[in-house]
């Protein structure tokens, strides 16, 4: 993650944008990115959003907008002075602890 986020600082820094990447129009590129991601299962059946990459061609939009929401992500992160990957394992251990394995095994259900 540190590599990721060097070099995505980096990217916004050559090219002055630092300017333009606030906290708010970062969250609202990240959602845009979001939303191109799930244009690419929109209409898909469960089986073959399962299977999309097994096209090359259906699989590399994916990847490229997977890679797109990541660097979205990381970057504003990193404005907010964030460590991903602390937050995202924080978060891990709290639904872990509000859905413990005894519990929620096969359910769906929200708590």
């Amino acid at each position: 993650m540190d590599e990721l986020t060097t070099r995505v600082r980096a990217f916004a820094e050559e090219r002055d944008w630092q300017q333009f990447h606030t906290p708010k129009n970062l969250a609202m590129a990240l959602a845009g990115e979001v939303g191109e991601l799930l244009a690419e299962f929109q209409w898909l059946t469960p089986e073959q959003a399962a299977a999309v990459m097994d096209d090359p061609e259906a699989g590399g939009r994916v990847e490229a907008e997977i890679g797109d929401v990541m660097i979205y992500l990381t970057r504003l992160a990193d404005v907010l002075g964030i460590d991903l990957s602390e937050a995202a394992l924080t978060k891990l251990d709290e639904v872990a602890a509000r859905y413990p394995v005894a519990e929620a095994r096969g359910s769906a259900a929200k708590r």
